[in-house]
């Protein structure tokens, strides 16, 4: 599965005839993906056929939510079931850096059936394992987005191929993300063997956001990942 940031309806179309399996629409690429708009969200939900993973995070400062902005968590999530999405990519941490499981909880009582993505605040967790061990606790966390832990070289590989091997005995897949390029996956998947990749402005061209998807990029990358083991 090939995953990819997408900010409008043209780059969601797009990396969907590009051959991209599923999206992640977001807004304010440069503070890390923020919620989009509504009418954006609309727009992307309606044009592509591929599954659409919204962004939902109020601010670009921090994992750590007060009441208010978890109020308005809940309220973007409500109006995304509305415009009939049910997929979203969040993460919530607590000041001890440990799982926000209460907010976890509040969401999936509110939207039973919610697909979550547990985006990169995992990296911010005073403990990785116990982190995935927290989310294997919600059957409505389906998948983890990590770059191993911000780690670079042997020890990202070595702290995703950990990870990799908890997902398999049970829990969320982990899903490499962060500086992944055509350039870099076949390294990182020889060694990981994850099922899910995702993709930033490593497919795009000139590795800019401001530019449109390579075509030939994501299909090589395709070709890596269809690759026997």
């Amino acid at each position: 599965m090939i995953e990819v940031i997408v900010q409008n309806r043209e780059e969601a179309i797009e990396a969907e005839a590009f051959g991209a399996g599923r999206v992640e629409l977001v807004t304010g690429i440069e503070a890390g993906g923020l919620t989009p708009s509504y009418g954006t969200i609309k727009s992307v939900i309606n044009s592509v056929t591929i599954p659409v993973q919204v962004m939902i995070r109020p601010n670009g400062y921090s994992h750590c939510y007060s009441e208010g902005e978890k109020e308005v968590i809940l309220n973007d999530i409500r109006i995304l079931s509305e415009l009939g999405g049910n997929r979203i990519v969040i993460g919530g941490i607590t000041k001890d850096h440990t799982i926000d499981g209460g907010l976890l909880e509040t969401i999936i009582q509110q939207q039973p059936d919610i697909d979550i993505t547990f985006h990169r605040a995992f990296e911010e967790l005073s403990s990785q394992k116990e982190g995935f061990k927290t989310l294997a606790q919600y059957r409505n966390v389906k998948r983890i987005l990590t770059s191993g832990a911000n780690q670079e070289g042997q020890e990202r590989i070595a702290q995703l191929q950990e990870l990799v091997r908890y997902s398999e005995e049970s829990g969320p897949t982990i899903m490499p993300g962060s500086g992944l390029s055509l350039a870099t996956i076949e390294s990182i998947h020889q060694a990981v063997q994850a099922e899910e990749y995702h993709f930033g402005k490593g497919v795009r061209v000139g590795e800019d956001f401001s530019n449109h998807f390579s075509e030939k990029s994501i299909k090589s990358i395709e070709q890596v990942l269809n690759k026997r083991k």
